[in-house]
């Protein structure tokens, strides 16, 4: 289904409803975190994606959606399954270490983004995004180092590594992203990714996810419905603003996510981390400063 022009509306608005969408993105977080502590960051994916194709399936159904194209089809495959490995890698690593030092590793991907953007789309790799991502990797560095100093466990470092490589596919992700949303609109790219995530993952389940238990199902639920916000907010809010606009928001996920850990799970916020994410958000600004194009847009809900 194809985009249509969206109406002006005033900036303020449209950055608000973002900032929303980051925050309900950041709950979301928080029942899956749970859930993927519980019996697995597989069945967690698994299961939330299979209720977020009920949520968001009614909801294209009720627009008579129609069944894409064979190129649109194939952007939702490419897609999906890249933001189906990155939230698998994602989870499982979240399971294992606070939710602000995994947010704020994520907040590599735009900078990742800019690099992939060069060699699958062609762009012109500019001096700033160099320099943007060695002040970004000194920011890694502090938050590795504050994992030393405070003699982190196996599975600690290793919940870490998982986040790093699940950046790594969300900036393929975004990347996609681009091209996807020039061919569909916010409720069909949330469908489909859904369907691919579910379809890819469903074939292991009877080995690595068996059904959620009585008491889980209300997690998985609250889940699907807060990504499904998300990520209907996140594509209504940058179809009415420039995404230097609201790039900036992206960046609010770490205080949520620090007040939500603290909350839900009774996590500190280090110093080291606090540190090592003001590097790296300074090094995703410097990069895309008077950028030529467009900033990749934030993924959610995938």
């Amino acid at each position: 289904m194809a985009t249509t022009p969206a109406k002006p509306v005033p900036a303020a608005l449209a950055f608000a409803v973002a900032c929303a969408a980051v925050g309900t993105y950041a709950a979301m977080d928080v029942f899956m975190k749970a859930l993927s502590i519980q019996s697995g960051a597989y069945g967690a994916v698994l299961w939330r994606s299979v209720a977020g194709v009920a949520i968001s399936g009614a909801m294209f159904a009720a627009r008579k959606g129609r069944w894409p194209g064979r190129a649109t089809l194939r952007l939702h495959v490419l897609r999906g399954a890249t933001a189906g490995v990155s939230v698998l890698f994602f989870f499982w690593g979240l399971a294992r270490i606070p939710m602000a030092k995994g947010v704020a590793l994520t907040f590599l991907a735009p900078l990742i983004a800019l690099f992939l953007a060069a060699g699958m789309l062609g762009e012109t790799l500019r001096r700033a995004a160099v320099w943007g991502s060695l002040v970004a990797s000194a920011g890694v560095l502090v938050i590795a180092w504050g994992e030393v100093e405070a003699g982190a466990s196996t599975d600690s470092v290793l919940g870490a590594l998982a986040v790093f490589v699940a950046s790594i596919f969300y900036a393929v992700s975004l990347i996609l992203l681009r091209q996807q949303a020039q061919a569909a609109d916010p409720v069909e790219v949330t469908l489909f990714t859904g369907l691919v995530v579910g379809g890819m993952l469903l074939p292991a389940a009877p080995w690595l996810a068996g059904m959620p238990a009585a008491g889980q199902w209300p997690l998985v639920i609250a889940a699907a419905v807060l990504g499904t916000v998300s990520s209907i907010g996140f594509a209504w809010a940058y179809s009415h603003a420039e995404a230097q606009v609201l790039a900036p928001v992206e960046y609010t996920a770490f205080a949520w996510a620090a007040l939500f850990g603290w909350v839900a799970f009774e996590e500190v916020v280090t110093a080291f981390t606090i540190g090592g994410t003001a590097l790296i958000v300074l090094g995703c600004l410097v990069a895309v400063r008077r950028a030529a194009g467009p900033v990749p847009e934030p993924e959610a809900g995938a």
